[in-house]
């Protein structure tokens, strides 16, 4: 789903092949959206994932070896050896034309890089954002989670949770989730008034 948060980042992960340079990172706060478009690259480009803090510990070549990597969570602990393995993680995509798809909830310039050619090569990095959700976005979220589980709502119940639940997409897989488990088990509707019960009830957790 496209929205204003998220436009600029779909567009960059939709250009994929034709990007720029061997690399994108995509910066935004959590529950952005950031994982689900790096799990639409890596799909798409049939590469490797790792975690930041795992760098240090897998073979760089072997990440590259489908010609497509994502690296989440940047910059994780920053280890001189994790700085080490991305470094050459960027090098050897820009060497063998592969691409490397970077996530972070900070710009690469408020990192505390040690590595001089590292923090370099990240500055050369395109650099996409994305905002948290904006109501259309959404909206257009909670409807489809809804949907998918066969859930019927009115237009009030989704105004409400817009209105009224935590801004990010994770949090709305959550909270349909929830309201689908206690919806069965207490054989309820999906009713503004049963969803303000269930808000409130994980407020008091």
């Amino acid at each position: 789903m496209v929205a204003s948060s998220n436009e600029m980042a779909v567009d960059q992960v939709d250009a994929w092949p034709q990007w720029n340079g061997p690399s994108l990172m995509l910066v935004g706060p959590e529950g952005s959206g950031k994982t689900h478009l790096a799990q639409v690259f890596r799909k798409r480009a049939g590469g490797t994932q790792v975690a930041a803090d795992a760098l240090c510990d897998v073979d760089v070549p072997q990440l590259l070896a489908e010609g497509a990597c994502v690296v989440e969570d940047l910059p994780g602990a920053g280890s001189d050896e994790s700085e080490i393995a991305l470094f050459h993680l960027l090098n050897l995509a820009k060497e063998t034309r592969a691409h490397v798809l970077l996530t972070s909830r900070s710009f690469s310039s408020q990192w505390n890089v040690r590595l001089p050619d590292l923090a370099s090569r990240l500055a050369a990095v395109p650099t996409v954002s994305l905002g948290r959700p904006c109501d259309m976005l959404l909206r257009g979220l909670l409807v489809k989670l809804f949907a998918d589980k066969q859930i019927k709502v009115d237009e009030a119940v989704v105004a409400y949770l817009v209105r009224n639940m935590e801004r990010s997409c994770d949090a709305a897989i959550r909270l349909v989730g929830e309201l689908d488990r206690v919806s069965l088990e207490t054989k309820s509707s999906v009713t503004r008034p049963f969803v303000a019960r269930v808000l409130a009830d994980q407020m008091a957790e």
